[in-house]
């Protein structure tokens, strides 16, 4: 299906945030969609950045120098058209938790789709973010978490409140047995953070993850 641009946020030199028409576009927060060049023949998932109820669909994208697709799509323009399939996935909230239970999300980088699609459509949601980038930069549009609920651990930044790595950070947390934890981002950081969140007594069902390349 086809969905015009509405508008294009650059939040970085390589990061950038796409604004499409729905067009009853019906997702859950978590799914992700693909999305290209009409008459192209590559296509790329991406996380749904937006609430299930904005009137709108958008995608938090980096662009990778040597992507088939990434690069394409920074150059595109409002009014453009895309081809957008989907919804798919199944990272998402189990609906009677949504409202009874605490959630501790784990992301990297763009990693962070999936949980700003969570927080836009579930407002009372009982949440913390721990979000590892490297610049202070890559907090992106950290305003849109409730003051207190979004932490930034950022590797290469000496200034920054939380310095180092998601995972040292998590170290250092008093966690609640019963906590719900979602973790989005490269491997390497899931591999080490289960083996953190189950040290600490979180059952491993009620860990759930998925990779974000």
């Amino acid at each position: 299906m086809l969905h015009k641009i509405q508008s294009i946020r650059n939040l970085t030199d390589s990061t950038y945030i796409i604004r499409l028409d729905r067009n009853n576009f019906d997702f859950r927060a978590g799914q992700y969609l693909s999305l290209g060049i009409p008459n192209d023949i590559n296509m790329r998932e991406y996380s749904i950045y937006s609430g299930v109820n904005e009137p709108f669909l958008e995608v938090l994208i980096k662009e990778i120098k040597q992507g088939d697709v990434s690069v394409l799509l920074k150059k595109a323009h409002p009014g453009q058209a895309l081809h957008v399939s989907g919804p798919y996935g199944f990272f998402t909230l189990p609906d009677p938790d949504v409202h009874e239970k605490k959630f501790l999300f784990l992301a990297s980088g763009t990693g962070i789709s999936p949980f700003h699609s969570f927080v836009k459509s579930y407002p009372s949601l009982d949440y913390k973010i721990i979000h590892g980038i490297r610049y202070k930069s890559e907090s992106y549009e950290k305003e849109s978490y409730s003051a207190g609920n979004y932490f930034a651990a950022v590797s290469q930044d000496n200034k920054a409140k939380i310095k180092g790595r998601l995972t040292e950070y998590l170290k250092t947390l008093t966690l609640e047995p019963s906590t719900l934890c979602y973790l989005c981002g490269n491997v390497d950081m899931i591999h080490d953070a289960y083996e953190i969140l189950q040290s600490k007594g979180i059952p491993v069902d009620q860990i759930h993850s998925e990779v974000y390349f």
